[in-house]
């Protein structure tokens, strides 16, 4: 071989590694897709569509450092090749004709299982729509004897010595009533673990609570002897009688049956944990796959050469599921790719419990759930209370070149509800977090989880009443459901999300309340945020301005929010411990964020390992700023929304759950639901109900004054980038033929 040769072929050896190394990289090793079947459309501007499911098998290598921070993985069993094996499911939405596709594929996380094929707008852009599962507790919605929903078939990890894993877990039965054995559930799953001595309640501990406080104050605990429960099926309220079944192994039955005024908490030993952080290798693989691998026999790609860029996207738990994927490192593929170049969490301001022994990923914002463990927000920043090292959501993909530009949007009721407010603020809420310039905010003020169903009406008998409180057996709201939408806002974010990803084309700055913001911009901030690469930010450039604060403490007095308002002052909370309502007390009531000792085994920062604590001690209740009102009560800072700018009420991120007969949160938040109170017609109303707040008729003069109202809003906010004009149009139109002041 002459030098030149030899030469050539030494720098070549970089590239033939790297090429054996990608080639060589455990992944999808086998796909099955089933026949397509048209996807039916009515809009003769979306050309054909079909929907394609299937099962894919990959295989991950427990020594790559990209899955060797899957919890358990080591101890999972391995085939021939020392490969860690599993199955996902999958949906693929796209034409029928690839050489109509725009080159952008969606690839949403389902929630709880659910299959999501993608909306009429995104299919007539060419779009492509893969939905794959990562869920792997083979629970409800995720079970995996379904053919109609996603999920992803883990391994059950052993020990070294080929032992059957153990661990304490917790499960909670509550607002359930009856002589009928009772199972556990976590949010709407069934608990996904199986008691490892199903015949000795004496290793197991259950007791009963009258109340427990969003503070995480017990109220009367009282244990439960073993000989007056047993685990199995039972419909007389006689233990004896027991029956306990493998198949759904949670079942309680209890002596002289359940109360529905108390919660009844059983720690336990369990068996057969799952590695659950598989499913988030999962997701990363098969949106590789489709995205960059070849067609072939053993494992069709029918988007090969096809698909360009690829926007992860999910809503509320599943948006938790992209936060923590990405901490985690994720967006990288074994062979060094980047997967997704977009990512958007909607509605979602925490990292999902996955990648730890005995996780629950149903939780949600329950006592003794985890999820808000380690940094919520994107770039580097202390955790001076919970006294964690600097870290953030974004210090891996930064670390490997691989970050997305990434969307969040969220509602009122993830403050109130759902713990998000340290994502902005820290734990010690003293400055707002500067956001990465590949990070943009927007907040949607003054609504409920996901938007409520829009419409204009000044009849409050067409409102929801009253609303369901979600999760575990919950209840229902006091107060009228929040109809103040998120789906134009959404309409629009989608097209910017596409054209930065796409074209690279910035979209509007971030929109959400902040400790420091500049006078005139109190009602929509200025969202002059973004910061360089060293995250530096601009932290409210002043330029001279008065600032002022629209994040503050969540009391009525520090909020603005208005004293006396129609159906507050009828609500008299009294369980121990709850929020009062009336006079001078604190109006609203939020969710703190409970940090909580989960043991020495358990990493907090990446919220990863063994939790032995059950149940956890609390050191400490951080409780959030919330966003200040106006005089109406409704949120200021924000993204522009028509019926928000336009109101007909005041819309609340919160609700309140009513007395009945699922007592036990009585009182509290109604879990992650908004209310509403309508304002009076007339001045004459108003007077009657004693109600603070100017009438639809003050305001508004008449139909034609709303109308016009309900224009300057959507304006504003098609001139702010945030509504679309064909749904400005349409707004005005509901509006036009709406009851508001209409003779």
């Amino acid at each position: 071989m002459n030098a030149s040769v030899f030469r050539r072929a030494l720098a070549m050896a970089p590239l033939a590694a790297a090429l054996f190394a990608a080639q060589a990289a455990a992944k999808v090793v086998r796909v099955q897709l089933d026949d397509p079947k048209p996807l039916a459309s009515t809009d003769p501007t979306i050309v054909p569509y079909e929907t394609m499911t299937g099962h894919a098998f990959g295989e991950l290598d427990p020594r790559d450092p990209r899955n060797a921070i899957i919890q358990d993985i080591d101890l999972a069993p391995v085939n021939k090749n020392g490969k860690v094996e599993y199955e996902v499911t999958f949906q693929i939405v796209k034409p029928v004709e690839m050489r109509n596709a725009s080159g952008l594929m969606w690839h949403d996380v389902p929630n709880r299982g659910g299959r999501i094929t993608i909306v009429p707008a995104e299919r007539k852009l060419g779009d492509v729509g893969l939905s794959s599962g990562w869920q792997g507790d083979n629970s409800g919605g995720t079970a995996q004897s379904r053919t109609d929903n996603e999920w992803v078939k883990v391994p059950v990890p052993i020990n070294r010595d080929g032992t059957v894993i153990t661990g304490t877990v917790l499960g909670r039965i509550v607002n359930r009533s009856g002589l009928a054995s009772q199972p556990i559930f976590v949010q709407s799953n069934r608990f996904p673990y199986s008691p490892a001595y199903p015949d000795d309640t004496r290793k197991a501990r259950l007791t009963s609570r009258v109340h427990e406080t969003m503070a995480g104050q017990v109220i009367d605990e009282r244990p439960i002897s073993s000989t007056e429960w047993a685990w199995g099926k039972c419909d007389n309220g006689d233990p004896t009688t027991a029956v306990f079944d493998s198949t759904d192994p949670t079942h309680i039955c209890l002596k002289g049956g359940f109360k529905s005024s108390l919660l009844y908490q059983v720690v336990f030993t369990a068996k057969n944990p799952y590695v659950l952080g598989v499913g988030f290798a999962a997701f990363r693989d098969l949106e590789s796959f489709f995205k960059y691998e070849a067609d072939s026999k053993k494992a069709p790609n029918p988007l090969a050469g096809k698909i360009r860029w690829s926007v992860s996207r999910g809503v509320s738990q599943s948006g938790n599921f992209l936060r923590g994927w990405l901490h985690l490192g994720f967006n990288q593929d074994e062979a060094r790719r980047q997967v997704s170049d977009g990512m958007w969490p909607i509605i979602a301001g925490r990292r999902i419990s996955l990648n730890s022994r005995w996780a629950q990923p149903d939780g949600v914002l329950e006592l003794y759930q985890a999820g808000s463990e380690g940094p919520q927000w994107w770039a580097k920043y202390e955790d001076k209370v919970r006294n964690l090292p600097k870290r953030g959501i974004l210090d891996r993909c930064r670390d490997s070149r691989t970050c997305p530009k990434i969307f969040e949007h969220f509602g009122a009721a993830e403050i109130w509800e759902l713990k998000l407010g340290i994502e902005w603020v820290g734990t010690d809420a003293k400055k707002d977090i500067p956001l990465p310039s590949n990070v943009r905010r927007y907040y949607i003020p003054s609504t409920t989880h996901g938007g409520g169903g829009g419409g204009f009406t000044a009849t409050p008998a067409n409102l929801p009443n009253p609303p369901n409180c979600p999760g575990n057996n919950y209840g229902t709201g006091a107060l009228k459901g929040n109809p103040v939408p998120h789906a134009q806002t959404v309409n629009a974010l989608r097209l910017r999300m596409r054209t930065w990803v796409m074209a690279g084309t910035p979209p509007p700055d971030s929109l959400y309340p902040r400790l420091d913001t500049p006078v005139g911009h109190e009602h929509h901030d200025d969202g002059d945020d973004d910061d360089d690469d060293d995250d530096q930010g601009s932290e409210g450039r002043r330029c001279g301005k008065k600032h002022v604060s629209n994040l503050v403490p969540p009391t009525q007095d520090a909020m603005g929010f208005p004293k006396g308002l129609p159906v507050l002052r009828d609500i008299a909370p009294k369980a121990p411990g709850a929020a009062r309502i009336n006079g001078e007390d604190e109006v609203p009531f939020i969710n703190p964020v409970l940090d909580y000792d989960w043991g020495s085994q358990f990493n907090p920062s990446d919220g990863s390992g063994i939790p032995t604590n059950f149940p956890p001690p609390i050191k400490h209740v951080i409780t959030a700023l919330v966003p200040r009102v106006d005089s109406d009560g409704n949120e200021l800072g924000g993204v522009p929304v028509v019926l928000r700018d336009a109101p007909l009420g005041s819309y609340f991120g919160w609700n309140i759950t009513a007395d009945g007969a699922r007592p036990f949160h009585k009182s509290q938040n109604c879990d992650y639901t908004g209310g509403m109170i309508p304002f009076a017609r007339t001045e004459e109303e108003r007077a009657a109900n004693n109600d603070p707040r100017p009438s639809l008729k003050l305001r508004y003069h008449d139909h034609g004054g709303y109308v016009q109202a309900v224009h300057d809003a959507a304006a504003r906010a098609v001139a702010m980038g945030f509504l679309l004009q064909e749904d400005a149009d349409d707004l005005e139109r509901q509006a036009n033929l709406s009851d508001v002041l209409n003779p």
